[in-house]
């Protein structure tokens, strides 16, 4: 049913991008604006990546620079059956991770010094379950052609102010405006919709992946604390990244509403306690890995769940 909703948003996306080209140019203007969000996606298709990490000052690290973080990440994506995916950190205090790249052999995943510090180890493979678990369902190919659209959305709207619209539009110079003042609009409400959409996803496969849910339960109230408190000066500048993140990065956003890039934290955590409730984690019978009483825990250790008494907290997960 997630698919087939994220289908149904994303070909209503496409429908208003074409619809503005046609207002603004005709027949010809709708093709030109197919044409140019077509470019815009192949060079997302192959480059965002690079550009999201870029545009966070993401670091590469491997086994050697972040021996115990990288081997987390290494286990959970065997939990997966994924292929490894390149590890990055983040130099910022904000507690916070995400996934991106166009598919499952070409991911990576990243997390921030704030969500490395103030983690368990526990809750950390919570949250990097989570994003392999968009890499998984190939959510971050998703996003990136979502994110796409809504800018050339945007795009056609500031051109559509500048150059006027079709001559044959019924609705003439108001019917310019308002393409401008509501078609953004529109794809911004489509581009949360579906990212809200692939985040719950996420959480049950992530959980399903650690073999925990509590652990990212857990996680997620921290997290929700921290980006309330901590400015992100990356992703205030970058606010189309907003939506990869495992939590708004912008904001704390209390209502599950049309305009939150993210749902309501506390609706996750109930989400998660269900998942445990019946029975996943702790050896449940929903372990990700059939046949066996525990997972191994995120750093090589005998798995449990986050009621159980935690370890004094390392300074950090890289050693």
């Amino acid at each position: 049913m997630n698919y087939i909703r994220t289908a149904m948003l994303l070909a209503a996306m496409t429908a208003l991008f074409m619809g503005i080209g046609f207002m603004i140019g005709g027949q010809a203007g709708m093709m030109i604006a197919l044409a140019i969000a077509a470019a815009m996606n192949v060079f997302s298709y192959w480059n965002a990546d690079k550009m999201v990490l870029r545009m966070h000052h993401a670091q590469q690290v491997d086994e050697r620079s972040a021996p115990k973080y990288y081997r987390m990440v290494q286990r959970l994506a065997q939990n997966a059956d994924l292929p490894m995916p390149k590890v990055y950190i983040i130099n910022n205090p904000q507690p916070n991770a995400f996934a991106t790249g166009r598919n499952p052999q070409n991911a990576a995943v990243a997390a921030t010094t704030g969500l490395l510090n103030m983690l368990t180890p526990e809750e950390l493979a919570g949250v990097m379950a989570h994003e392999l678990a968009h890499v998984k369902n190939h959510d971050t190919l998703i996003m990136t052609i979502t994110a796409t659209i809504a800018g050339a959305i945007s795009m056609l709207a500031n051109f559509a102010f500048f150059f006027g619209g079709n001559r044959n539009n019924p609705l003439g110079i108001v019917g310019v405006l308002l393409m401008m003042i509501v078609a953004p609009m529109a794809a911004m409400v489509v581009q949360m919709a579906i990212s809200r959409t692939r985040e719950y996803a996420a959480d049950r496969m992530g959980a399903q992946i650690c073999g925990e849910p509590m652990w990212l339960a857990s996680a997620l109230g921290k997290i929700a604390g921290g980006v309330e408190r901590i400015h992100n000066p990356d992703a205030e500048a970058n606010p189309a990244t907003a939506h990869m993140f495992i939590m708004n990065p912008l904001s704390g956003e209390r209502m599950d509403n049309l305009f939150s890039t993210h749902p309501n934290t506390q609706n996750r955590i109930d989400e998660l306690r269900k998942l445990s409730d019946a029975g996943l984690g702790t050896g449940g019978h929903g372990s990700f890995r059939q046949g066996t009483a525990q997972q191994s825990g995120p750093w090589g250790g005998a798995g449990g769940s986050t009621r159980t008494t935690q370890p004094s907290r390392p300074k950090g997960p890289w050693g």
